[in-house]
């Protein structure tokens, strides 16, 4: 049987308290210290050609079915021609990413960067929580929960008759290290903010080609079945006024 802890005072105020200050404070002197770091670029030319055309082509996928199918052939010719249509990709003229970033080294140098900002703080900070604040118990969630969040949440305790919402200090500071967005959504603004989740995301996708969404685009556009929405229009219409009425 699971048993009950009372969680000391003295716990909140020297380890939950500092220990998520510290965590916010060091996410927000991240992000100055990157962005202090990071080196203007220049956009390529091609690239932001590419991504255009991919808008303008999702866009008309959109609003298909509200241009006629005439039109809506015309432009997906426009778009997927195996001549000169702008998703077109011909064979050999595919960019290799790996290749592109070694030739600019201004792009490695800012990889690296990015890198270092997010691995470094990491290791001192779980460094200095796993040598002061290891062991403790430091908060309980207030709802019950199953065995399977135990490792997640009891992260340094090996204690098995322990109830499984009682939260760890080590586990404290990872729940912290992936789940402050929203706080520096408020701190920094919704489009600064960022959690570590995401940046190992980023971590995850180096190496962008942008010719693979040409390619795909023109799959989803060849694919795609056309019905027009107007000749239909009017029996829609009565239908949604016939739910308002009844």
């Amino acid at each position: 049987m699971a048993e009950d802890l009372v969680l000391d005072t003295p716990i909140r105020n020297w380890v939950l308290i500092p220990l998520s200050v510290v965590m916010v404070l060091i996410g927000v002197l991240r992000y100055f210290v990157s962005k202090l770091m990071r080196s203007f670029q220049v956009p390529d030319p091609k690239i932001v050609k590419e991504g255009q055309v991919v808008v303008r082509a999702r866009n008309l996928r959109a609003g298909a079915n509200f241009i006629p199918a005439k039109s809506f052939r015309a432009r997906r010719f426009y778009f997927s021609n195996e001549e000169n249509g702008l998703l077109h990709v011909p064979k050999g003229q595919g960019q290799n990413p790996q290749a592109q970033m070694f030739s600019d080294p201004n792009m490695a140098m800012d990889m690296m960067k990015k890198n270092l900002s997010m691995i470094i703080p990491q290791t001192l900070t779980f460094a200095w929580v796993n040598f002061f604040f290891s062991g403790f118990v430091a908060a309980k969630i207030p709802f019950p929960l199953t065995q399977r969040f135990r490792s997640m949440l009891q992260n340094g305790i090996d204690l098995s008759t322990v109830d499984v919402s009682y939260v760890s200090s080590r586990s404290w500071y990872f729940l912290n290290l992936f789940g402050l967005r929203g706080l520096f959504s408020l701190i920094l603004g919704e489009e600064n903010a960022m959690d570590d989740t995401q940046r190992m995301m980023q971590m995850g996708g180096f190496g962008f080609d942008p010719s693979k969404n040409l390619g795909a685009e023109k799959d989803n556009l060849d694919i795609m079945q056309h019905d027009w929405a107007m000749p239909k229009f009017e029996q829609r219409a009565e239908a949604v006024l016939r739910k308002l009425v009844h």
